[in-house]
């Protein structure tokens, strides 16, 4: 499934930005950049458009104002450099609000409400109760995109501008780097132990001074990393 999106701003490095961002989820697919919402009406009528990345602060016709033209829009993710308006684009059933500069993890987060929203029109059911609350995400494994909770992660490996997420029974490739990885799961039980790998603190089984068993897999301590992982672990 390639999701094809329209990126419109009136600035040429935040549509840079948002095409960088793009490049790296290899289910997005950009089928038009524009700079005024003239170009992009005549895009939308020739073009089949999944999902809209919109500024709202444009010349002549602002993107709310734009977005209210249209009989019927695409889903649609607010990007601009004002909170004020966030009221009004959520009244406009925007998926996300996202404030510039706009980081990779928060545009992956975005991006990902998306796939959510699609899975709820198709009838897909998230998991019951409080699992529903679970954080996860979604990614590619041969034809289909598969959801991830991560709380199932064991722990990451970086593969330079890709990493290996490691669970119980399997693995994916996922196409980030390890550091974008530890931003976005910052507030979650994991922790970098080397610079090649974030591990899921719930999975520790064992620690050394020079390693840590995840689940029956040992993993090295960077020499870097010793003071931080003892600290965050309680054992300094």
């Amino acid at each position: 499934m390639n999701v094809k999106c329209l990126l419109v701003d009136d600035e040429p490095l935040a549509l840079r930005v948002l095409e960088n961002h793009i490049e790296k989820i290899h289910w997005l697919e950009i089928a038009g950049t524009c700079q005024n919402p003239v170009d992009a009406y005549e895009i939308l009528k020739t073009k089949k458009i999944d999902l809209l990345f919109l500024d709202i602060q444009m010349p002549e016709l602002s993107g709310l104002d734009f977005l209210r033209t249209l009989v019927h829009p695409p889903q649609v993710i607010f990007t601009t450099a004002y909170r004020q308006f966030a009221a009004d684009a959520f009244d406009l059933d925007g998926l996300d609000y996202l404030i510039k500069p706009i980081s990779f993890p928060r545009f992956v987060r975005a991006a990902n409400k998306y796939l959510e929203k699609l899975g709820n029109s198709k009838g897909i059911p998230f998991l019951p109760g409080s699992q529903a609350e679970r954080r996860s995400f979604f990614i590619r494994k041969g034809k289909e995109m598969v959801r991830l909770f991560i709380d199932e992660i064991l722990f990451i490996e970086s593969l330079k501008d890709y990493v290996q997420i490691f669970q119980k029974e399997q693995k994916f490739i996922y196409k980030a780097r390890i550091s974008d990885m530890e931003e976005e799961l910052q507030d979650e039980q994991f922790l970098r132990i080397h610079k090649s790998f974030l591990v899921n603190t719930s999975k520790i089984r064992s620690v050394s001074p020079t390693e840590i068993t995840v689940e029956g897999t040992r993993l090295p301590v960077g020499r870097s990393y010793k003071t931080l992982v003892q600290k965050k672990l309680g054992l300094s």
